[in-house]
């Protein structure tokens, strides 16, 4: 019995070390098509990669660029706006995909944000959700670390410190994990979705013979909010609301 388990383990750890191998080859690959101006073989490298489930930065930073310079901008805006979920921060990101927004035909009014949910939303995507987590944790340890020089030191002083300092912590606490709840209720409930086809015309309701409710372009960002079999409702940032199938949407 002890022989099998071992055996299973053995193997286990070798294909995990294929896969890994495979998945740098495919890496590799898809960069070096890039540097050689192969766009094409580029996606189908990096897309590989991604329909196995694999997720990065670099690697929908990447296969946004290979879109851009074969100029899809919908899937290009869709793998900016993955690698911009995962790194919040990072400038080359929000400038390649500020680019391609700026070359889709769409322009759709919103109401301006008062301040203070600007300042809100700021704050929301400071970090990723990962982000928050080990912040939220971090922030818990403080909170025990402050606890127990608070009960076990004998210095009153330290006690004061550790005090004031715990109730600081424990606001920043509240604060981070009120922060960490909403992103993951957003990530949870809140789908929003990238035009990805050239011109789509959206339904009035999911059905082929339906009225046209208006037309949409690719690269487009919507709010997805239900879906019928394969149709999905959408929302436009100006109200307007229809039905799209499900493959002119990617997320």
């Amino acid at each position: 019995m002890k022989n099998i388990f071992n055996i299973c383990i053995f193997f286990l750890l070798i294909s995990r070390i294929v896969s890994a191998s495979q998945v740098d080859d495919l890496m590799k690959q898809g960069n070096e098509a890039y540097k050689n101006g192969n766009y094409k073989n580029a996606i189908i490298n990096y897309e590989k990669l991604v329909h196995e489930g694999y997720q990065g930065t670099s690697l929908f930073y990447n296969l946004a660029n290979s879109y851009y310079k074969e100029n899809q901008i919908g899937y290009a805006i869709l793998n900016y706006e993955r690698a911009l979920k995962l790194s919040p921060k990072d400038d080359d990101i929000k400038h390649n995909l500020a680019i391609a927004n700026a070359k889709t035909v769409d322009r759709i009014n919103t109401l301006p944000e008062f301040f203070i949910f600007e300042v809100w939303e700021s704050v929301l995507s400071f970090f990723p959700i990962s982000g928050w987590t080990y912040f939220t944790y971090f922030l818990f340890i403080l909170i025990l670390f402050s606890a127990g020089i608070y009960f076990f030191t004998k210095n009153s002083l330290m006690q004061r410190y550790s005090f004031l300092g715990g109730l600081v912590i424990l606001v920043l606490f509240i604060l981070s994990t009120v922060i960490l709840s909403i992103n993951i209720n957003r990530e949870l409930n809140v789908k929003n979705g990238i035009i990805v086809e050239q011109t789509v015309s959206a339904k009035l309701s999911p059905d082929t013979k339906s009225n046209d409710a208006f037309v949409i372009h690719e690269g487009l960002k919507v709010r997805m909010e239900d879906k019928v079999d394969n149709w999905v409702k959408i929302r436009l940032n100006d109200g307007k609301v229809g039905w799209l199938p499900q493959g002119d949407l990617g997320q």
